[in-house]
């Protein structure tokens, strides 16, 4: 999975290789201020160095300032060159589906996978990019800074991440299963709104607004339910994270007030003392980031697996190694066909079809509504394959053709007529990209429409919607 996602990176990799690195530079300069406040504590104000060692501090901030404001810019070019490349990768794939390969999924599931979870997925990869370099490394620092200035209230912090590190994983336990069952919802809610605005006619017709309303309902209630469960238990995250850090900052000041005054300043200083509560926060605090990102990584894992089957399916109509681009004649044969839309199931709505149609002739074919009628022809420009037997059109199997050359000869009108935005004469140009106005004007007079569009203001030009 990571792999097939990785792919779509692309032109990114410069991007997403500079973020995590402008965030270790900007944890680098947050270490060393801690650190140089100690000195000044401890030695500035007596030593008359407190210019220069604040300066040195401006200089780190200003240069901390710089590499988290680089890095956030690149986090966002990265994560949302990513997210486009998902998208189109996604969409062009699906332009390759076969009938068959679409009938898989729902056209809900598809626009969910397109939006919701390509923005999970999104998300997650800036939070990658950025926290997931920062917090280990800034955990890691401030560990080796605090053992450095004091290994015995270090333990503190040691004891503490253990605790905490065994309560966020138990929540973080509890809140995957919830949202790996939330995702699937979204697509009962887009169904809910395709369905209702493509039908509206319909739904007006019979006066079944409230039903429609009340399915929806029904659909955004399911994924509040989940989330709020969800959210819920990752709620729990802020109390244990206060009680932790409230408990260490007392204990440090506990132990190390005692260590101060019972050492003379010996055994640890106040400079260090403030260092050490610095530590202790950036500690706690990243490990909080660190929880977080675990739960949208949870969140992206239930999207990352809707989006990679779709980049992984693919069309079960492939062509020949040597296709052939001409076809002779428009005769058409159907010998001992069987077809059925389930391959695993043997379920067939087509049996022994044996028909010959020579060029030229007109022929129909008549039966009551799910009789196979729209079945039958589909197989012509193999919109999809037979089950069994053999489809000829021009004495050769449909199969040896070239998908785009077969499908450019062979015109299909399908029962439900579709209008795609645009102007009249762009939707007219579906059936030929390179026909002239000429043509679009002659054809529109046969088939008995140029009257109708002379009426628009712009005539050909008219911009029309779905």
């Amino acid at each position: 999975m990571i792999k097939t996602l990785a792919k779509q990176i692309k032109e990114f990799k410069a991007a997403s290789i500079a973020t995590p690195l402008f965030m270790i530079l900007e944890v680098l300069m947050e270490m060393i201020i801690p650190y140089l406040m100690a000195s000044i504590i401890d030695k500035g104000v007596n030593t008359g160095d407190i210019h220069k060692v604040g300066g040195i501090m401006v200089v780190a901030a200003v240069i901390g300032l710089f590499a988290g404001m680089m890095g956030g810019r690149f986090g966002a070019k990265a994560s949302a060159g990513f997210a486009r490349n998902l998208r189109e990768a996604m969409f062009n794939n699906i332009q390759t589906f076969s009938f068959s390969n679409i009938d898989k999924f729902s056209t809900a599931g598809l626009v969910t996978r397109l939006t919701t979870d390509v923005t999970n997925v999104q998300n997650t990869y800036q939070m990658l990019l950025r926290m997931c370099m920062r917090a280990p490394v800034s955990l890691i620092c401030a560990m080796i800074m605090s053992f450095t200035i004091s290994p015995r209230i270090a333990f503190i912090y040691l004891i503490a991440l253990v605790i905490l590190s065994c309560i966020l994983a138990v929540i973080i336990g509890h809140a995957t299963k919830y949202f790996n069952a939330a995702f699937p919802k979204y697509d009962e809610l887009n169904a809910s709104v395709q369905e209702n605005v493509s039908a509206i006619r319909v739904v007006k017709a019979y006066v079944r607004e409230d039903y429609e309303k009340k399915k929806f309902k029904n659909a955004s209630n399911n994924i509040y339910k989940i989330f709020v469960k969800a959210e819920k238990t990752v709620a729990y995250n802020n109390p244990v994270m206060q009680i932790t850090v409230y408990t260490c900052i007392l204990l440090i000041s506990w132990v190390g007030a005692k260590m101060i005054a019972g050492s003379g300043g010996v055994l640890l200083t106040t400079g260090k003392l403030m260092s050490l509560l610095s530590y202790c926060m950036t500690i706690l605090m990243n490990l909080m980031m660190l929880s977080m990102v675990f739960v949208m990584i949870t969140m992206a894992r239930a999207s990352s697996e809707r989006i990679v089957e779709i980049l992984d399916e693919k069309s079960d109509l492939t062509n020949p190694e040597n296709p052939v681009y001409e076809i002779k004649n428009g005769d058409i044969s159907f010998r001992n066909v069987n077809f059925g839309y389930s391959k695993k199931k043997r379920k067939l709505c087509l049996k022994n079809i044996i028909l010959d149609i020579k060029s030229g002739e007109t022929v129909g074919i008549i039966g009551g509504t799910g009789s196979s009628k729209s079945s039958l022809v589909q197989l012509i420009p193999r919109l999809y394959d037979t089950t069994d037997g053999e489809v000829i059109v021009g004495d050769r199997n449909v199969k040896e053709y070239d998908i785009e050359s077969l499908r450019d000869e062979v015109a299909m009108v399908l029962q439900k007529n579709v209008l795609f935005s645009g102007t009249i004469k762009e939707n007219l140009r579906w059936g030929n990209d390179h026909a002239t106005d000429e043509e679009i004007e002659r054809v529109c007079k046969l088939a008995q429409a140029d009257e109708f569009i002379q009426t628009f203001p712009d005539k050909y030009d008219t911009y029309i919607e779905q």
